[in-house]
């Protein structure tokens, strides 16, 4: 089988957030069931800066809208891995400091910017001469491959038999634009209608990848459920998701172990195991150091590492933050976001500089440090698709205290006594989205790490012991490309 795996960012070349990650992640592990996997994704600045991926002498001239536009090919392999990447070239458009914006915002022409990055996927990969048994497109950036493979490709003979997967990682960002924006795509406008690709009088990216695609999948099962229930998780989409329930499905998301593993881990002051917990205690040491707080072992040192945003559950936290401090844990958060949320944050720092520290900052070291040396992990999200923090706390023994959503309902299993003795239970759940059910949760946690080490020591290497793999993940993709295919074939 051969896939064509579209991405707007992909590690080590480009990267904002998750889905960089996976487009790493799963192909070589699709690599490594035997599928034969080509990425593609924009040469941005810093890729061509800084990679000077190889020209494959592939050029190919597009209309969009009243201009022609040249798209050149290059090439590069993931590192240590088989796997092909093609870089779509267009200084124009991509050859900025950012991929999606500046510090003035998102680029103006980010419509034009992705539905060219789209044509010019389908054309230079057709100058190659490979056929593709599947095009798996991510987020609103390549949503409108599906929409082509089904109309402008339709009846191309290189396309016509291809079929189209998209992948929903965060229903919030749509790619949504002015109607007018329609002309970039080179589509009739009877595509433009409520069926299609019009949502509110604008024209929507994502809901055409939704539309068109053979099948669809997200990074959770839960979330795959929460997305068609309401406009809380679905952002207007819900009943067009719903529609296509049959074609939807939920994979997790894997872990990347190799970087997020406390026994080999070289961004921590020491190494520990399930086996021997020693270094767990030296990792909390050095962060109560680094934070400003008393060193001792018998304090429950709580940690976040997030992107300070509504979503994360911070609006939930900051009303409660002072009680949970007042329980006697020393707390430390690590992020940045919303101007609002770092100042309140870094505000209730100076305010408890015993109990409170804020970093307001991106920084992997730390990121590690506080999964290494904290007791618990918070994670209060509002909405979390996949959710990958609270996969790494559990492999470091940091006992997650979660909302049940997405894919934290999916990984994160609820401490009761029978639980853990089933092996179940990780960590502690709450499921209003209330800041009183939040500290219900923390106040559980701390009660179990203060008055039964036994137990807090039982959970904490159950946790240890839990694995969520791109293993066990690639074979659902496998068996969802072939569901695709059938499904194509039989049009």
């Amino acid at each position: 089988m051969r896939v064509l795996f579209a991405t707007s960012e992909v590690v080590p070349f480009s990267k904002t957030g998750g889905l960089a990650d996976v487009s790493n992640a799963l192909p070589k592990a699709l690599a490594d069931l035997g599928v034969e996997v080509h990425i593609f994704s924009p040469l941005y600045a810093r890729v061509k800066d800084n990679f000077k991926p190889t020209d494959t002498g592939i050029k190919v001239e597009l209309r969009v809208f009243r201009r022609r536009q040249t798209a050149f090919l290059r090439r590069a392999k993931l590192p240590d891995s088989p796997v092909e990447v093609f870089f779509i070239e267009h200084d124009g458009y991509f050859y900025r400091p950012g991929l999606y914006g500046d510090e003035r915002g998102p680029y103006r022409d980010n419509s034009e910017r992705f539905i060219f990055f789209c044509r010019a996927i389908l054309e230079t990969a057709k100058a190659l001469g490979h056929r593709y048994d599947v095009v798996h497109s991510n987020e609103w950036q390549t949503a409108m491959l599906p929409v082509y493979l089904k109309t402008l490709y339709a009846d191309d003979e290189h396309w016509r038999r291809t079929a189209s997967v998209q992948a929903l990682h965060n229903l919030a960002y749509q790619g949504v634009f002015n109607q007018w924006d329609f002309n970039f795509t080179g589509l009739d406008w009877q595509f433009f209608s409520w069926r299609y690709l019009e949502f509110w009088g604008k024209l929507n990216l994502l809901k055409g990848g939704i539309v068109f695609a053979d099948k669809l999948v997200t990074v959770s099962p839960t979330y795959a459920r929460e997305i068609q229930s309401s406009a809380e998780y679905g952002c207007g989409l819900e009943g067009v998701l719903k529609s296509r329930s049959q074609d939807l499905v939920g994979i997790l998301n894997g872990c990347d172990y190799t970087v997020w593993n406390p026994e080999t881990d070289k961004l921590i002051p020491a190494n520990y195991s399930e086996k021997d917990l020693s270094g767990k205690e030296k990792c909390k040491a050095a962060l109560q150091q680094e934070c400003g707080f008393e060193k001792k072992q018998n304090v429950m040192l709580v940690g976040i590492v997030t992107r300070l945003a509504e979503q994360k559950g911070l609006d939930i936290l900051l009303p409660v933050l002072d009680e949970i401090l007042d329980l006697g844990v020393q707390f430390v958060v690590l992020g940045t976001g919303d101007k609002g949320y770092e100042k309140a944050l870094a505000e209730a720092g100076r305010r408890r500089p015993d109990r409170m520290r804020a970093f307001i900052k991106f920084d992997e070291r730390l990121a590690h440090l506080i999964e290494a040396g904290a007791d618990a992990f918070l994670m209060p999200s509002r909405y979390e698709p996949c959710g990958l923090n609270q996969m790494y706390s559990m492999r470091y023994g940091t006992i997650p205290s979660v909302r049940k959503t997405g894919g934290l309902a999916d990984t994160v299993g609820n401490f009761t006594p029978q639980a853990l003795k089933d092996g179940e239970a990780t960590g502690f759940v709450f499921e209003d989205y209330k800041a009183d059910a939040l500290l219900s949760a923390v106040k559980r946690a701390h009660g179990v790490f203060l008055e039964d080490k036994q137990t807090w020591l039982a959970l904490v290497k159950n946790a240890m012991s839990k694995r969520f793999t791109w293993d066990k993940s690639a074979p659902k993709y496998l068996r969802l490309y072939e569901e695709a295919i059938a499904k194509r074939r039989k049009e």
